[in-house]
């Protein structure tokens, strides 16, 4: 017959259970103090780093776009407040406050054209024209850094994917699943009609003309019906291939 461990088998047992989790915590705790000492001394080499690159951050949008992927690595965000080290260092925080108020700027002068919903090549095309004069290059993925921060305002603010194209909504329009498909579909030659609609997607009538008609009372789409074919093309500006010179400078 098996025996049963006696009183001091179990004490034993238990004590060799706590130091075993003593030692665990031990080791957790070295390996994390020894994280949060390998964490300052990235911290620090960033900081080195950007002071000696301080003019290629600012004017190269590439070695921007890359000092920002090293920044994320460890946790830094150097947009996170207009005070502190890396604003007066680098003056980063006022290049997007400045970037943002234009990218308004902008989505307001278009949106009678656009409905609120413009590509963000487009958008950084319109920029590029405002910005000139300026030394400074602007850069898809400056214009991404800038709008994330918009968000704050709580306007509608967003990038969205559709298909192949980022859109950047400024209004706070909600699009569902068959605007979406719409949208991706009109992205070949910048309209679509019902009939191609219907075909394309196996959608009925009643869907298609249903989801085109939220899409132009949003002003997200205008009518085309002056063909000799007889159908009713709808263009959609936001993910038209033509670039608009509205609001640009000459």
């Amino acid at each position: 017959m098996r025996r049963r461990p006696g009183i001091g088998g179990l004490q034993k047992a238990a004590a060799a259970r706590d130091q075993y989790r003593l030692l665990g915590e031990n080791v957790a705790k070295l390996r994390t103090d020894m994280m949060k000492e390998q964490l300052a001394t990235f911290r620090s080499q960033l900081e080195e780093f950007a002071r000696k690159h301080k003019n290629d951050i600012r004017k190269n949008p590439a070695f921007r776009a890359q000092f920002h992927e090293m920044c994320a690595k460890i946790g830094v965000d150097p947009l996170a407040s207009n005070k502190g080290f890396w604003a007066e260092l680098l003056g980063i925080g006022d290049f997007y406050y400045e970037l943002g108020v234009q990218i308004i700027e902008v989505c307001m002068l278009t949106r009678s054209h656009n409905g609120g919903l413009i590509s963000l090549q487009e958008l950084c095309n319109h920029l590029r024209q405002r910005r000139k004069k300026d030394r400074e290059a602007v850069t898809e993925d400056d214009c991404l850094r800038a709008i994330s921060k918009l968000k704050v305002l709580g306007s509608g603010f967003e990038v969205i994917t559709i298909g192949k194209k980022k859109l950047v909504r400024s209004v706070p329009t909600e699009l569902n699943k068959d605007h979406n498909q719409i949208l991706e579909l009109a992205q070949g030659q910048g309209f679509v009609t019902v009939e191609e609609v219907q075909r394309r997607l196996s959608w009925t009538s009643g869907r298609v003309t249903d989801a085109l008609e939220t899409l132009l009372e949003e002003g997200l789409a205008m009518i085309d019906n002056g063909h000799k074919d007889g159908k009713c093309r709808y263009w959609f500006p936001c993910v038209s291939s033509v670039y608009s010179s509205i609001g640009s400078d000459p």
